[in-house]
């Protein structure tokens, strides 16, 4: 019988052609996330992407499935214990979004030092004002949570700015770009070191609700939170009081705890934060990012039966 990829993404002839020449033996289907074919899923092997009511076909004791790769870097959402008991192996796209992302938390910092976010409001209504409060990003301090590849990629480029940067992590293993690196039970103790403090972690049952009322009280006065990890992992009712008490001078959002960010919720009316709609990672570059993952694990799952990139750890949801 021949194996079978189904791709639930859309993909360019160019990067079909890479997948089957990287897989020889193994048909690759095009598949549609939004309305998948479930017997074109039941024969599947290997699925890229994943899709609404497909759970059932794929987990079911006659599925052949051996393999997902995620087309993104979060896996929260998929039944992660029934994968896990069913043995299926699981890859994500972690590192497809480092460079996007990285740029977004720049635009953020740089929109709050130099006071950009209110230029562009002076602007429209036609107003030359300012408030001579202008800064810069050389001599501060980032605190950045998470030292995967987004964090590790805006440690590097904050290196460029002349800033310090603090690291924290689950194992608080030095890593390049950082000066420091603290374990995550230090976060409230780095966090009182931090012009900025970013949080770039996944959602997981460790993560959920970590940023809350504690931390930002923790947190140095004046400084500023950036958020393109998962939006569960803060209480937002504790970001916006420490943001309406002036403790924390403002905030960049990308995600938030209900998607999409509600019309009445408080937080768009609040010109200290600058919102963004969970599209940090978006880049004209991200199906070749995802493929290129993709084959680099077809490659080592051909050869020993196991992908070699971004193998999730079910134990750590990530």
């Amino acid at each position: 019988m021949t194996k079978s990829i189904v791709c639930l993404q859309k993909l360019s002839h160019r990067q079909q052609d890479l997948i089957r020449d990287a897989a020889p033996g193994y048909t690759l289907t095009l598949g549609d996330g939004k309305a998948p074919d479930l017997a074109q899923l039941a024969e599947a092997e290997i699925v890229i992407g994943w899709g609404k009511g497909i759970s059932d076909t794929l987990l079911s004791s006659e599925s052949p499935l051996r393999w997902v790769q995620t087309w993104s870097a979060g896996v929260e959402k998929l039944p992660l214990t029934a994968m896990e008991n069913k043995g299926i192996l699981l890859t994500n796209a972690s590192g497809v979004h480092a460079e996007p992302i990285t740029a977004v938390i720049f635009g953020f910092m740089l929109l709050f030092t130099r006071n950009l976010h209110t230029a562009v409001r002076n602007q429209l209504n036609r107003k030359w004002h300012s408030e001579g409060s202008e800064s810069e990003l050389t001599g501060k301090t980032a605190v950045i949570a998470g030292t995967g590849s987004i964090g590790s990629e805006t440690a590097r480029i904050a290196k460029a700015f002349r800033m310090t940067t603090l690291g924290v992590s689950r194992s608080g293993e030095p890593a390049e770009g950082f000066d420091e690196v603290y374990t995550t039970d230090r976060l409230q103790d780095v966090v009182s070191q931090g012009d900025f403090l970013i949080n770039t972690l996944p959602l997981t049952d460790e993560t959920r609700l970590m940023f809350g009322a504690e931390i930002f009280a923790a947190c140095k006065q004046g400084s500023y939170y950036i958020n393109i990890g998962r939006g569960a992992t803060t209480d937002t009712q504790a970001l916006m009081d420490a943001l309406n008490s002036g403790h924390l001078a403002g905030a960049g959002l990308d995600v938030f705890g209900t998607e999409p960010l509600p019309e009445d919720h408080p937080l768009w009316g609040m010109e200290q934060v600058v919102i963004t709609p969970h599209c940090a990672g978006v880049t004209d570059r991200y199906a070749d990012r995802v493929v290129e993952i993709f084959i680099e694990n077809m490659k080592s799952y051909l050869k020993s039966g196991t992908p070699s990139r971004n193998l999730v750890d079910y134990s750590r949801q990530y």
